[in-house]
């Protein structure tokens, strides 16, 4: 049988609404922005993925997994080639039981929920709903979910239109292997640090420092899924001084080591 493929699946997902519709593809493509009245639970396995909002763009590194509302518009790119992008459309019919289900997060996945979703593969491109033997296993995944991680992972970095803070961005992304502190920005643009500090709370709803970090933690992010380059080597680019300090600050952002990014 010929794989149709998410895109021409999109109409079919919200087909039957107290189902679950279950997708797996490997490939490397844009999905425009679209919604669908059912939850999305996907895995990364392998490569990254790219989340974009209105005005956020989230970044979903391998072994992590997502969710997406029901009704939230948004942008989904699969950004490194044969990534295998692992998806289930949930039933949202009970979605207000645990305000998990109402924001988009990204979460690190561990061994059970990883086997549990590849066991799904050989329902793919199928509804999966009630009457159906395997929809209790499916039910129970999902209702796993809430437990499993109570903090999603603050891999994003916010957008704007604001033509200042784009330069500022492009600034700071020009110059992520240096030392970045918001006394030496701020007199590069011209601006008082109050003003900087100001600036970057109004557009961004974020601090400079979180820019930066949230910076660097996800250029470190593409360079080691999409460079070979030594760990070590990507810790200094992206301005730090100690491999240490970068993995300790890695593990913090993303709840895994660089290292497991490149696992298979």
């Amino acid at each position: 049988m010929t794989k149709i493929g998410l895109i021409a699946s999109l109409p079919e997902i919200d087909n039957k609404p107290d189902s679950v519709f279950v997708m797996h593809e490997r490939s490397e493509k844009l999905i425009p922005f679209h919604t669908h009245t059912k939850g999305q639970l996907s895995y990364v396995e392998g490569g990254l993925a790219y989340i974009t909002t209105q005005n956020k763009t989230y970044v979903v590194p391998a072994r992590h997994y997502f969710w997406i509302p029901q009704g939230l518009i948004h942008e989904l790119r699969v950004g490194v080639f044969a990534t295998a992008l692992r998806s289930l459309y949930f039933y949202s019919t009970n979605d207000d039981a645990n305000e998990f289900y109402g924001k988009l997060g990204i979460y690190p996945a561990s061994e059970l929920l990883i086997q549990m979703i590849n066991y799904t593969e050989r329902w793919d491109e199928l509804h999966i709903g009630i009457g159906d033997r395997n929809f209790d296993f499916l039910v129970a995944l999902k209702n796993m979910l809430p437990d499993l991680n109570k903090r999603s992972l603050p891999i994003m970095l916010p957008k704007t239109e604001h033509e200042l803070m784009q330069k500022i961005m492009n600034y700071l992304e020009s110059h992520i292997s240096e030392k970045l502190v918001i006394a030496d920005v701020s007199e590069h643009f011209a601006m008082s640090e109050r003003s900087l500090s100001r600036l970057f709370q109004s557009q961004l709803r974020i601090s400079f420092l979180q820019y930066v970090k949230s910076l660097r933690m996800i250029t470190a992010i593409e360079m080691i899924v999409k460079t070979q380059k030594p760990i070590a080597d990507i810790a200094f680019e992206v301005g730090y001084a100690s491999v240490a300090s970068f993995s300790d600050t890695f593990y913090a952002f993303t709840s895994s080591r660089p290292s497991d990014l490149r696992r298979r």
